[in-house]
């Protein structure tokens, strides 16, 4: 373990060092609002392709998932289908339609792309204050960084939460979005590499090379340990039947709507290049899932495990030369990074620029010129950086059972009051009012409250996902309701 933890703080430094150079580089280039949040709409798609691939998968992800797949067994395969489906046809529903208005609008966030098209401040304060539901996703991924730092390199765990804290707000804090996709890049070709990797070890363990050998020797320790890993529907798992898998599709196709997703298109420079950019995003995503392998590797090599979430890094001890471990390591602390940036300008957007500057001061409440409100701005979405990772770190002082569990949190909230609006933008066939687009958006999130405290659906992946559908649903219903009028533009104080 000596050896091993000397490898992984050389190679974190080695990690740090580069992240550090590129958020140098970004802070040059982070001088305005409109820089901080969508890098400045200037982008290329192979870059933001990298970087969707490295923000869809999170260090709770590549912890928490392989910890689903110890936990339940073949059933989590159902999650690799789901986001290697889902996922995908929901940037391919949404992307174009989205870009293609914000040519017009100029949004920069997703409450504030909502609160432009359907002309509603109402409707663009509301979705971001929903954003507030990311503190979650952001506590997950902290929680998984404080993990490893604790297991590789001794650290005990509120020690590791306070520096994976500190390393992601600070280079948020001075780079802002350009930092943010720039390092994803990098992030997610390491993702990738590590997919790749963890899937091909337990061929060599398990198979001589073989993959029905080393499914047969998987299935074999499954059927002496549980024969409920076995099971396509394991009943312990978030996959209990085919209810519960449907709704697991439907939260993984909003899932492209996701706010650090969703400027993720506002950021490409050109139209043309969504297909190449999600080209990349699909072939990165798909190397990438190949970590749920490691969690089924870890049930046959280290059996008994009392926390799940920690199978992947285990498992790489066991078997893996201490640098390859240690690479493991920093790939899943790098996960955490490329998440957690991508939420951190979410949020500090919503505040700054949807709240600050397109309310208070477009209403007139608070009065600044354009230069001072940028300004403003600007020093608000650091200052919003701050708050955020302390209330995150505050929400896991002590570690979660499950680590995707807690992520899946932040995603429902976000899609049960947001898709609703957004699938109607694309697929409306006449415009919605504003009313019908709050009312989605309040109807959705309660219902998937309800859900929460009520323990309806046991699965918080299908929670999320029939509450998303009753958002979608109750969109529908309320544009026949409230269609659009011109005039709303003008009493809302739209554009």
């Amino acid at each position: 373990m000596i050896e091993l933890s000397t490898h992984l703080w050389i190679q974190f430094g080695v990690f740090m060092a580069i992240m550090v150079g590129v958020s140098a580089y970004a802070a040059k280039k982070t001088k305005t609002m409109e820089d901080f949040a969508i890098s400045g709409a200037s982008l290329g798609p192979y870059v933001l392709g990298l970087s969707l691939a490295a923000t869809l998968f999170s260090a709770a992800t590549f912890m928490g998932y392989p910890g689903y797949s110890y936990a339940w067994g073949f059933s989590n395969l159902w999650l690799y289908l789901a986001i290697f489906i889902g996922a995908p046809l929901g940037f391919i529903t949404i992307a174009k339609t989205v870009y293609r208005q914000n040519e017009h609008q100029h949004s920069l966030s997703l409450p504030d792309w909502l609160g432009d098209y359907y002309e509603s401040d109402l409707l663009r304060v509301g979705t971001g204050l929903i954003m507030l539901f990311n503190l979650f996703y952001i506590a997950a991924q902290f929680s998984a960084g404080a993990q490893i730092f604790e297991n590789m390199l001794g650290l005990n765990y509120l020690t590791g939460l306070v520096v994976i804290a500190v390393i992601v707000v600070a280079y948020v804090y001075v780079g802002g979005s350009y930092a943010d996709v720039y390092t994803d890049g990098v992030q997610a070709v390491m993702m990738a590499a590590t997919g790749v990797i963890v899937f091909l070890s337990g061929l060599y363990f398990f198979g001589d090379w073989s993959f029905t050998k080393t499914m047969e020797t998987i299935v074999d320790s499954f059927r002496e340990q549980d024969g409920k890993l076995l099971q396509v529907f394991n009943p312990d798992s978030n996959y209990y039947a085919m209810t519960a898998v449907l709704g697991l599709f439907i939260i993984q196709f909003s899932f492209a709507a996701q706010p650090q997703l969703f400027n993720k298109v506002l950021s490409l420079k050109k139209e043309r290049d969504l297909r190449k950019m999600i080209i990349v995003y699909v072939v990165a995503a798909a190397a990438s899932l190949f970590v749920l392998f490691g969690g089924l590797y870890a049930r046959v090599a280290v059996p008994g495990l009392e926390q799940a979430d920690l199978a992947l890094l285990e498992y790489v001890a066991w078997g893996f030369p201490p640098f390859l471990a240690a690479f493991v390591a920093v790939v899943i602390l790098a996960a955490a990074l490329s998440t957690t940036d991508g939420l951190f300008v979410v949020l500090s957007t919503v505040f700054a620029n949807d709240i600050y500057k397109k309310v208070l001061v477009k209403r007139g409440w608070i009065q600044a010129t354009p230069e001072r409100a940028d300004e403003v701005a600007l020093k608000m979405s650091r200052v919003v950086v701050l708050i955020v990772g302390v209330l995150a770190a505050l929400l896991v002082i002590n570690p979660p059972t499950f680590l995707a569990d807690l992520m899946w949190i932040g995603i429902s909230g976000v899609s049960a009051g947001t898709l609703g609006p957004v699938m109607y933008a694309v697929f409306g066939k006449k415009r919605a009012g504003a009313r019908a687009a709050e009312g989605s958006m309040i109807i959705g999130l309660l219902f998937y409250l309800v859900i929460v405290f009520t323990g309806i659906e046991s699965s918080p992946l299908a929670a999320g996902g029939w509450a998303t559908l009753v958002g979608i649903a109750t969109m529908w219903i309320l544009a026949r309701r409230y269609p659009y009028e011109p005039r709303e533009a003008e009493a809302k104080g739209g554009r």
